[in-house]
């Protein structure tokens, strides 16, 4: 099984997670690989940091669930108190919400529980050569993120006024306000499915996934400081 040594030597790893079969399974696994060394175990946010500090692992292998907090939180705490510690992320979450909170937060991987053991310790083992514990499909969405997220900020560069027509910025503005396409309808005299067509349109040409980074958007760039444009039927 094993596949020989780590480039560095033994990787000293701290498994932190709260299922005792899970927890107990992967120490099993991992220690037949000679490269690898299981210098603890913990259950919780608390005896994370705890036995990261005490027994100063290489690597800390956590998952996010845990009954005393978020195993993001406790990434950020070990990363504040050991910098220089890798933290890899071990998860049934498959969210981008929690993949990207966790990279941004200085996790050196993100993989889900459901990886082969094969594949994991290639990846754990990467980690020293400075590569990131990440499947493709995982690396494939953080580009994608950061992609969308460039074209967004490249955007906000220019004035949104000479991006959306006076009807789209009418709306946007209310989307800031937490409106609801019924509420908009009512409010501008228009039906449901124009209002509809309207935030499709609005969400395509500012590049935002959803209503709600709408909204966020409209906040952040003060259109609710926007004059309301004079509503009119040639404006739909």
């Amino acid at each position: 099984m094993a596949q020989g040594p780590a480039p560095g030597g033994t990787l000293k790893v701290l498994i932190v997670d709260d299922h005792n079969l899970f927890r107990e399974g992967l120490v099993s696994l991992l220690s037949s690989y000679p490269d690898i060394s299981i210098v603890g175990e913990a259950g919780t946010v608390r005896g994370a940091i705890e036995k990261t500090l005490e027994l100063d692992p290489d690597l800390v292998l956590l998952d996010i669930s845990l009954p005393d907090g978020s195993g993001i939180d406790a990434l950020r705490d070990i990363l504040t108190q050991r910098p220089d510690i890798k933290v890899v992320m071990l998860t049934i979450h498959d969210t981008d919400e929690l993949l990207l909170s966790a990279i941004r937060s200085g996790a050196a991987g993100y993989l889900l529980k459901d990886i082969p053991i094969s594949k994991l310790v290639m990846s754990l083992r990467g980690l020293a050569q400075g590569e990131i514990a990440l499947s493709r499909r995982m690396t494939t969405r953080i580009v994608e993120e950061f992609r969308r997220v460039g074209k967004t900020q490249e955007l906000g560069n220019h004035n949104t006024t000479d991006v959306l027509t006076m009807r789209e910025l009418e709306i946007l503005q209310l989307l800031g306000t937490g409106a609801t396409n019924q509420n908009i309808a009512d409010r501008l005299v228009l039906s449901e499915n124009t209002v509809k067509v309207h935030v499709h349109n609005i969400l395509e040409k500012l590049n935002l996934r959803n209503r709600r980074e709408a909204a966020l958007y409209a906040r952040r760039c003060n259109f609710g400081l926007l004059p309301s444009p004079a509503s009119d039927g040639n404006n739909e």
